[in-house]
């Protein structure tokens, strides 16, 4: 804020002053787009001009504020002027509460010209932490090849960065912690006690054993520690780490052979390969099995939760976290697999997953080489399940876990109708519906769906609609004089209702 190109901007900082007093920047991007954060690494300060938030709900500004935090985003400022006149109160208490810095420029400035300042200069910065960070793995790579410790190899980490150090396995248990020569934590203090600028001030780098995620490296710069020298240095370490961990406790076969399993199956492999690597992962080439996909910024973390969640329900567990995905693999017990499938999905639906994650447990496969098919199911479940999400929850959908199951009408017109085949199909069915909807604002095809989905249960149909029952029959009245009549006790009732569900793709 104090530099000379962001000082005309007149900044002001309106929430978690404290956080931004404790933040280094990584780089300086600026964007007018609301759905950034997947683009972004952490570490940024974004600017933007407010343009589309002035266009946007307060529901999706709030939002952008979240997920930019969860990116791990060093601050946000905007602009404001004419379009936008403040920074609105929901976006100042949403950057409050997941503790990013919110800054307000209150006068015009040149973004280009703010970037290429800055930008330079952290980019000379970088240059030095990389120098840095080298020095620093080489030192780990000599205390390795002579026999160190884990203690003594993140020791090395920790006086590079001035950072505590600590290595955790998967399931949360302590393999090894080092603080900087120096440097003692005070007994039985609480070192860090703000959560917010601790979140500020620590790194957190997933560490891979032969593709496997093995354990969890963070860094947590101390007082006059550099937050990015300790992120670029703990990056360049992974290495380093994973060889150590190798030599310490390798992956076991059986667990490696599921991770290439869930790899196989997911990239289409021959037959032969899923038969080759299924028993190796302890998965009989004939059990009744279900895929699990869960998309969440937490991947990683949560497939120690899940397999342990899978193994108990079943027999026997496969998974494999990539690219915010999880895939995994559940052997079902002979006799009991459709109700070891709602135990999964139970069980889903009790962990605690991060903001954003959607998940989805696909249909029951008869053998390993139906895998594919579950999986592929289970994936095209979340696609029409995320349209499905835009309107009020009904019956089908329970927070953010989708069951292939209730969305078998969905699937099955995917696989079977093009894309004008659906819309042509939509607009026969409900075309007069549809229109009166769009000239009146109202929403007389949502009110359909969530009846024919109640099993034209009016009563049950009202209440998931939070309306009075003589509203609800006013409507379905309505709805009845633009379709023909009563569906009831006539052919077109499956029509109609396969209709209302392909209506919002």
């Amino acid at each position: 804020m104090k530099h000379s190109t962001l000082t005309p901007a007149d900044p002001v900082i309106r929430a978690a002053a404290a956080v931004a007093a404790e933040t280094q920047l990584r780089w300086i991007h600026s964007s007018e787009v609301l759905d950034i954060a997947p683009l972004l690494g952490g570490g940024e300060l974004l600017l933007t001009g407010g343009q589309a938030l002035v266009a946007a709900t307060d529901k999706r500004r709030v939002g952008y504020i979240w997920e930019l935090a969860e990116r791990g985003v060093a601050a946000l400022a905007i602009e404001t002027g004419t379009d936008l006149p403040s920074i609105p109160l929901s976006m100042v208490a949403a950057a409050e509460a997941a503790g990013l810095p919110l800054i307000e420029l209150r006068k015009v400035v040149p973004f280009v010209g703010v970037m290429e300042a800055i930008n330079s200069l952290l980019v000379s910065e970088s240059a030095a932490h990389l120098q840095q960070a080298d020095r620093a793995s080489h030192a780990m790579a000599v205390e390795l090849a002579h026999g160190g410790s884990l203690d003594r190899i993140l020791t090395v980490l920790a006086d590079a960065t001035g950072a505590e150090v600590v290595l955790t396995s998967n399931s949360g248990a302590p393999l090894a912690i080092a603080l900087p020569a120096g440097h003692v934590a005070e007994a039985g203090s609480a070192p860090h006690a703000d959560a917010e600028q601790d979140s500020a001030r620590t790194t957190h780098i997933d560490v891979s054993v032969r593709g496997i995620p093995s354990a969890r490296l963070s860094l947590h710069s101390l007082a006059g520690g550099d937050v990015n020298l300790a992120r670029i240095a703990g990056n360049r370490s992974v290495d380093i780490l994973a060889l150590a961990l190798l030599q310490r406790m390798p992956p076991g076969l059986k667990e490696m052979a599921g991770a290439a399993l869930i790899r196989a199956v997911d990239s289409g492999s021959q037959n032969w390969r899923l038969q080759q690597l299924a028993p190796a992962a302890g998965i009989p080439l004939a059990a009744q099995l279900v895929a699990v996909v869960i998309r969440s910024p937490g991947s990683r973390q949560l497939r120690t939760a899940v397999e342990q969640l899978l193994d108990r329900v079943g027999r026997h567990s496969a998974s494999y976290a990539d690219n915010e995905e999880l895939l995994a693999l559940a052997v079902l017990r002979t006799g009991k697999a459709q109700e070891d499938r709602s135990d999964i999905l139970a069980g889903i639906r009790t962990l605690e997953l991060p903001e954003g994650s959607i998940s989805a447990v696909g249909p029951v496969a008869s053998g390993i080489s139906a895998a594919q098919w579950s999986l592929k199911e289970a994936r095209l479940t979340l696609e029409v399940g995320a349209a499905d999400e835009q309107r009020p929850a009904g019956p089908r959908l329970t927070g953010a876990v989708l069951d292939a199951e209730a969305f078998a009408l969905e699937r099955l017109a995917f696989h079977s109708l093009d894309a004008v085949q659906r819309t042509d199909f939509v607009r026969q069915q409900l075309g007069a519906i549809i229109e009166h909807d769009d000239q009146r604002h109202s929403a007389l095809v949502e009110t359909l769906r969530v009846w024919l989905d109640s099993g034209c249960n009016t009563a049950q149909a009202a209440r998931e609609l939070h309306l009075e029952r003589q509203s609800m029959h006013q409507r379905l009245q309505r709805i009845f004089s633009l379709c023909g009549g009563d569906p009831r006790g006539t052919g077109r009732l499956a029509a109609l209702h396969l209709a209302t569900r392909l209506a919002a793709f």
